[in-house]
């Protein structure tokens, strides 16, 4: 009976299955899914059909990739240009398929485990207990039957500080940047959401979101709860803090499908099968 955290699938559905294979996964297992789930890779619909069909063993959080499928779904945006999403749009059980996607959280912590998933991260000024019950504020927001005004609003980078006293659609959008497109922040966690470039050569100051964490050479660091997240295949799934398990590898761009398992720590990886 074990637990493993995925990366971002983004519809390589046929790497998810090998990388199941590999981890001999069983019906006692448990799968966390780190979010985007779809987009990008060849098959969106098979990945999002499996995973539902895994029921309570699947943990998933919403990645930003899926909420912008939500909202093309909804019709409060438009398909990008390399979307890969239309057959999700153009199956029958579509409708089906978008309520067990939009009813998923921005958050999952496990106590038994100490272990807490989000897409992008959390800011260190967040403790685990807040970051929870800010999700949820999205989470009953999606829920709720006024939720269309989210998708319409959702984009755009700010208000890019997290301030207690935002209100309405700010609020919301602040807290889904931070959980689910969260790359580099300031030394006072301001988010940057425009720097494209490599990490190294981020503009002076301006780092890694979880470079504001205690790392490995801190005792400090054991006593926290594992953070696992996916987002940012350019870290090739290393941060330096021992406690913060980066776990999108690049697979949608010719890389590796990454799992960890959480109980042990112990990797697990397969080729991307894109030529």
């Amino acid at each position: 009976m074990a637990s493993y955290a995925i990366g971002d699938i983004q519809g390589c559905y046929d790497e998810l299955q090998a990388l199941l294979e590999k981890l001999k996964f069983s019906d006692s297992d448990s799968l966390w899914l780190v979010g985007d789930l779809v987009n990008r890779g060849p098959k969106s619909l098979e990945t999002l059909r499996f995973i539902r069909q895994l029921g309570n063993r699947a943990k998933v959080v919403l990645g930003n990739h899926d909420l912008h499928l939500l909202a093309v779904h909804y019709r409060q945006s438009k398909p990008k240009k390399f979307d890969t999403f239309q057959d999700i749009l153009d199956a029958g059980d579509c409708d089906e398929l978008m309520d067990w996607l939009k009813s998923q959280p921005l958050a999952y912590f496990d106590p038994q485990l100490n272990a807490v998933m989000t897409h992008a991260g959390i800011p260190v000024n967040w403790s685990i207990p807040q970051a929870l019950a800010l999700a949820q504020e999205v989470q009953d927001t999606l829920q709720s039957e006024d939720f269309l005004p989210y998708f319409t609003a959702m984009y755009g980078n700010f208000p890019d500080q997290w301030q207690p006293s935002l209100t309405g659609l700010d609020r919301l959008r602040c807290i889904t940047n931070y959980l689910t497109r969260m790359r580099f922040c300031t030394t006072s966690q301001q988010l940057e959401l425009t720097y494209k470039g490599e990490l190294g050569q981020q503009p002076e100051g301006l780092s890694p979101w979880f470079y504001a964490y205690p790392d490995h050479s801190d005792s400090t660091a054991a006593k926290l709860p594992l953070i696992l997240f996916g987002h940012w295949a350019a870290l090739r799934g290393k941060t330096n803090r021992k406690n913060i398990i980066a776990l999108d590898t690049g697979c949608v761009w010719g890389e590796q499908l990454t799992a960890i398992c959480i109980e042990t720590q112990t990797r697990y990886s397969v080729p991307s099968f894109k030529q």
